[in-house]
């Protein structure tokens, strides 16, 4: 009760990649239905597993090679194809953060679409579709090859074990968000 009085109250405890930060609880849609707060506060019921969670990019985000930009791209698109209304907003607004043109962000979701993305970011973005969309039946690979392949011709094998993890966490945060429902918050973006 005290928790979730908390949690309703005004703030919320967020995560970036930049760090944590507190942003106010506004209302958003979903299906129709206005919601005003998360279906449970997630983070405080479990916070151990929250912070773990949090520790896991920590651990090699500031040493990575991978870069801020590439790494945040990553999460959008995935975020994106995940439907997380939270994830994407935070998502841009880092990528904003980072100087990242508008036109790039708006034209993320067709990204093959257009010459505005690097070879790099292609093969990045090509792995975190297929790692997020991963197929009912395992028998048929070969997307999943092709993809690896053009990692290996950008990145070194660490840097494809850390774009993999950060692939596979913001997959797990967008689910938590979505299941969750965290509140999208209704402030202006740069």
């Amino acid at each position: 009760q005290d928790r979730q009085a908390r949690h309703k109250g005004g703030h919320r405890f967020l995560l970036s990649s930049e760090g944590f930060f507190f942003t106010p609880l506004h209302s958003f849609k979903t299906k129709g239905v206005p919601v005003t707060a998360p279906r449970l506060p997630w983070a405080d019921i479990a916070p151990k597993t929250y912070q773990a969670m949090a520790g896991v990019k920590a651990s090699y985000a500031r040493a990575s090679t991978l870069g801020k930009t590439l790494m945040s791209l990553t999460d959008l698109r995935v975020s994106q194809i995940n439907g997380c209304a939270f994830c994407v907003d935070m998502h841009a607004r880092e990528l904003r953060h980072h100087g990242e043109t508008w036109q790039r962000i708006n034209s993320l979701c067709t990204w093959r679409e257009t010459a505005l993305y690097s070879p790099r970011e292609r093969a990045a973005l090509a792995w975190a579709e297929e790692l997020t969309r991963l197929p009912d039946d395992r028998s048929g690979h070969a997307g999943h090859d092709a993809a690896f392949d053009a990692l290996r011709e950008h990145f070194n094998d660490q840097e494809i074990v850390e774009l993999t993890w950060t692939i596979a966490q913001i997959n797990t945060w967008n689910r938590m968000a979505v299941g969750m429902h965290a509140p999208l918050p209704d402030k202006p973006i740069e």
